[in-house]
């Protein structure tokens, strides 16, 4: 099944607490507050070009656009011209279903999904679910108050998964929250990922508002062994909000434990 994320208003990937209009091929220079009417006022160009990959999943497929562009981990760049104005987009009337049909079998849930670009397939811990779209913050599950993320950094000779998950931290801190007050180092340690030797950095971090949450870096290299000479590094990145609201500590965990290499 194929799907392609249609024009409309998301979440900013440089802004999470704004909505940022995507035109169908690349992200706009358009942003407004959640649920804000109106359509945006007209600009000029944006960046960000298409790429597109398949999430295959335990029990079935997704096949999703992605979106890379000018992120500070993102894998490339470019310049794509836009409407000055984005369509107005109207949703379909929906047809109230008469099918007295008895339903089939239901699928069972994915326990796994496999992420193809980066060369990965992480566990789905019970509640998590794929993310619908892949956009150029390759999202890639959800739950309730938290989101996993993944991308591929490109190969940084003598630069060890430790050195790149603590640069890494503050960015994805300051991607998921806004606000942030303060930070605490809760964990900063090797740990083995897909049979390769890695490293995580987890933060709890307060905000201006509200109870904050936990974020973790980890970086590791799933192929070609552990010289630091000659292989990729993926870095993923997690962000649970604290308190009840979030999933459990536990889950990060068993996400991190559960990783594995699709060459093995």
């Amino acid at each position: 099944m194929s799907r392609t994320l249609p024009p409309g208003w998301y979440p900013d990937p440089d802004a999470p607490q704004e909505e940022r209009w995507w035109d169908g091929t690349a992200w706009t220079d358009h942003r407004r507050a959640p649920e804000a009417p109106g359509p945006p006022r007209p600009a000029g160009r944006a960046s960000g070009r298409a790429k597109g990959i398949a999430l295959t999943l335990s029990g079935g497929v997704l096949v999703a656009a992605i979106v890379s562009g000018g992120f500070a981990l993102a894998r490339g760049d470019g310049d794509d011209v836009v409407a000055d104005t984005p369509p107005e987009i109207s949703a379909p009337p929906r047809t109230p279903s008469t099918s007295t049909a008895p339903a089939g079998p239901t699928a069972p849930a994915p326990t796994r999904m496999v992420d193809e670009l980066d060369g990965i397939s992480l566990p789905l811990p019970d509640g998590w679910t794929p993310a619908r779209y892949v956009t150029r913050d390759n999202l890639v599950m959800t739950t309730e108050g938290g989101k996993v993320f993944t991308r591929t950094l490109p190969v940084h000779p003598g630069k060890s998964p430790a050195a790149l998950a603590e640069k890494d931290i503050p960015q994805a801190a300051g991607s998921a929250y806004a606000g942030i007050r303060s930070h605490l180092v809760v964990r900063s340690e090797r740990v083995a990922v897909a049979g390769r030797t890695g490293y995580l950095v987890r933060w709890r971090v307060r905000t201006a508002e509200g109870p904050g949450g936990y974020v973790q870096s980890l970086a590791f290299r799933p192929r070609g062994g552990d010289d630091p000479r000659g292989a990729a590094v993926v870095v993923v990145r997690f962000a649970f909000d604290a308190g009840p609201e979030g999933p459990p500590l536990a889950d990060m965990d068993r996400i991190t434990r559960g990783i594995r290499s699709l060459d093995r």
